[in-house]
Formats: C-alpha cells, structure tokens, sequence
C-alpha cells in the first residue's frame, strides 16, 4: 500500500519539505493571504477557504507565527489579491495521470513553467485527469489501538487504511471538520487533517519509473507558484524509503 496510501505520499511529501522549509512556508503564507482575500475574513470559523489553507500549512507546520501576520497583512488589505487558482492536467512517464494545483498572478507565466517541467521529464500535458481523482478529507492518527479503531467506525469515516503505526480516515469532504472535532474531543490530535485529492485508481510502478515520476513531481513541486501535486502513482517501496 505504499503508493496507494496517502499517508506514504504525505511522508514523502514531508521528507522533501524538510529540505526546502522556506519555500514551502512561503507557499502555504501566499495560500492563506488569498485565501483571506477571496473569503472576505480573517476568521476560519467564517472563512471555510481560510479554515481548509489553515490545515495544510499546519499539516507542514509552518509556524503560528508566520500564519498570524500572513492573516493581519491580509486583513489589512496590503497582500493576497490578485492571485488566480488554476489547474494543470497531465501525464508523467508510465501512463501516471498528474493534476497540479496553482496560485498565480501571471497565467501564462506558471502554465509555461508548468508545461516546461512536464517536457523535460518526460511527462505531457495532453488529455484530461481530474475525473481520476475524487475530493476526500483526510485525517491521520498516530494511534492505531482498538479503543480508536471502534471510535473511528461510529464516525462519518467513508475509508479506513491501517498501515503500521498509522490510521488514515478518509471523508466526504464536507464531513472533515465534524469528524476532526469528534476526534478531538475524544482527547485525540491527528498528525494531519486536510482536504485532499486521491486517485480512483493507482498505476503501480517499477523502482526506474517510480525514480522517473517523482523527479517530475519534485520539480513541479519546486515551482514557486505549485501548491499542490496529486498523482495516480503507486511507487516502488524501495524508491519511497529512498
């Protein structure tokens, strides 16, 4: 399960954040400033946008700190505006089906970055992937004990995955909060809560074209205006411990 789950993505994903914490924070700061602009409020509990922003960055723990001035500078009016969300549809190598989410000021800036990635890894932007991908919420516990287990099943909990010390919950996305507050008020503290997207199906690849589909994915990951990279991959073990 070591591509299909979302959790060995997130752990990859976080592994690789580990080596560029500036950029990531920089990244979640731009995400929450628009995300205050669009939604009109500094207040998560009214700002539903701002409340799902907030997750992710917490999910990278980025600091309070940086998360209460890219708020107060938004509010303010001085930052956030004039950035679009745009989608990018691909292919990486091995038939892999990409879907990458931006947050721009220049349109033909990032989808030019974007298709240039794509070319030289041997990827393409042809054809339609966002149907292969279906909005989830998704929570991860630290805490796989039977007591959890039987908490999690009276929960609104459309998927379970049990993977060593970990305990992924898959959500509607419209139920991510109300269960995250269940779990909560149980005395528990996911590692990760967030909206996220999962492939309805996964390709399972060889350790050469899981090396070749993540060097795509960690390059467009690298662009300054990515916010997210959701792919279809089930990658090699031996190339996610890598």
């Amino acid at each position: 399960m070591a591509g299909h789950s979302k959790w060995a993505q997130i752990k990859r994903k976080k592994a690789a954040n580990d080596k560029q914490r500036g950029a990531i924070i920089s990244k979640h700061i731009r995400a929450i400033q628009a995300a205050v602009r669009s939604g009109g409020s500094g207040d998560p509990a009214a700002n539903l946008a701002l409340k799902n922003t907030l997750a992710a960055a917490k999910a990278d723990s980025v600091p309070q700190d940086n998360i209460d001035r890219a708020i107060e500078r938004a509010v303010g009016g001085s930052e956030g505006g004039g950035f679009d969300e745009v989608v990018y549809e691909g292919y990486a190598p091995a038939g892999v089906a990409l879907l990458v989410e931006a947050l721009t000021d220049n349109r033909n800036r990032t989808a030019g970055e974007v298709r240039h990635v794509f070319t030289k890894y041997g990827g393409n932007m042809s054809g339609s992937t966002a149907w292969q991908f279906d909005s989830k919420g998704v929570i991860v516990l630290r805490d796989t004990s039977e007591q959890v287990q039987e908490l999690v099943i009276g929960l609104e909990v459309e998927d379970l995955e049990l993977d060593g010390d970990t305990l992924t919950l898959y959500t509607d996305p419209g139920s991510l909060y109300t269960v995250l507050e269940r779990l909560q008020e149980a005395g528990l503290e996911p590692e990760v809560s967030q909206l996220t997207k999962v492939p309805q199906t996964v390709t399972a690849l060889s350790p050469e074209d899981s090396a070749k589909v993540l060097r795509l994915i960690e390059a467009l990951e690298e662009l300054d205006d990515v916010q997210n990279v959701y792919s279809t991959a089930e990658f090699a073990d031996v190339v996610e411990a890598s």
